[in-house]
């Protein structure tokens, strides 16, 4: 997939997966001008046939594994 380096406005838990309505770690701005959002698992399904109609892609999975710096010691 295409990343998008510098995101405009990274994603939130308020953003859904238009698929499952799961959070969603993928924004998928249309060629057509319009946008898709994905969750991780949809992402990586639909990628092949998304790669053909993307002008970008910000993939924000990363954060699914990655630990947060406020985490304490006995949750890293």
């Amino acid at each position: 997939m295409t990343t998008v380096l510098t995101p405009a406005s990274p994603l939130t838990a308020a953003d859904r997966c238009d698929r499952c309505g799961a959070q969603a770690y993928l924004r998928v701005v249309l060629l057509s001008g319009g946008e898709l959002l994905f969750c991780a698992h949809h992402g990586r399904k639909f990628e092949p046939e998304l790669k053909k109609i993307a002008a970008e892609i910000q993939d924000e999975t990363e954060r699914l594994t990655s630990v947060p710096e406020s985490a304490s010691d006995d949750e890293r």
